[in-house]
């Protein structure tokens, strides 16, 4: 079954959590975490949202965020599924 469409409201904090295929491991090196924050900052830059905080755990990204405008779209979310 797949997941709601979720509701992006300008200017109203998001917590995303983005996990691996079947909870299978993201990282591997910390090479993998420095591309992951350089490419999550990319996105958000280009996506108009505020990165507050985030949590880079092994198999799983947390993410506070908050978009400046409900047309972001939190980053096109379809390149985090």
């Amino acid at each position: 079954m797949p997941r709601r469409p979720r509701i992006v409201v300008s200017n109203i904090p998001l917590h995303i959590v983005q996990r691996g295929n079947n909870k299978q491991a993201c990282f591997f090196a910390d090479d993998d975490y420095l591309f992951y924050l350089q490419w999550l900052e990319e996105y958000a830059l280009t996506s108009g949202c505020l990165i507050h905080a985030y949590a880079l755990m092994t198999n799983h990204v947390h993410l506070l965020l908050t978009p400046k405008s409900s047309s972001s779209a939190g980053m096109n979310w379809n390149l985090m599924k």
